[in-house]
């Protein structure tokens, strides 16, 4: 399994592989910790889900993005993070581009 992540995302160090998944896991705890606390600023403690997850997407999910951007950074990847975000963007951009169509 590791071994195909690897080889997907072009990294042949199993010292670069630990870093950036550290990076994922570290973005992820962070997240758990920054989203109560928007969600208590924005006076959605006792909302319903629907406006919990309205105000998810477009607020929480950036942020998780930034976290890997600095998680990566802080762990010397950079480089594969930016291009992760990249993709990221473009995966994104292609979703909304066809729901247009």
């Amino acid at each position: 399994m590791f071994g195909k992540l690897k080889q997907k995302w072009g990294i042949t160090s199993n010292v670069d592989f630990t870093l950036i998944m550290l990076a994922f896991s570290l973005a992820g705890i962070g997240i758990s910790l920054v989203r109560p606390l928007v969600f208590h600023l924005l006076h959605l403690d006792h909302a319903p889900m629907w406006a919990k997850v309205l105000v998810y997407i477009p607020l929480i999910v950036p942020i998780y993005q930034c976290n890997l951007l600095i998680f990566g950074t802080l762990l010397g990847q950079f480089g594969f993070f930016w291009a992760w975000e990249k993709k990221w963007v473009g995966r994104l951009s292609r979703m909304f581009v066809r729901a247009r169509a």
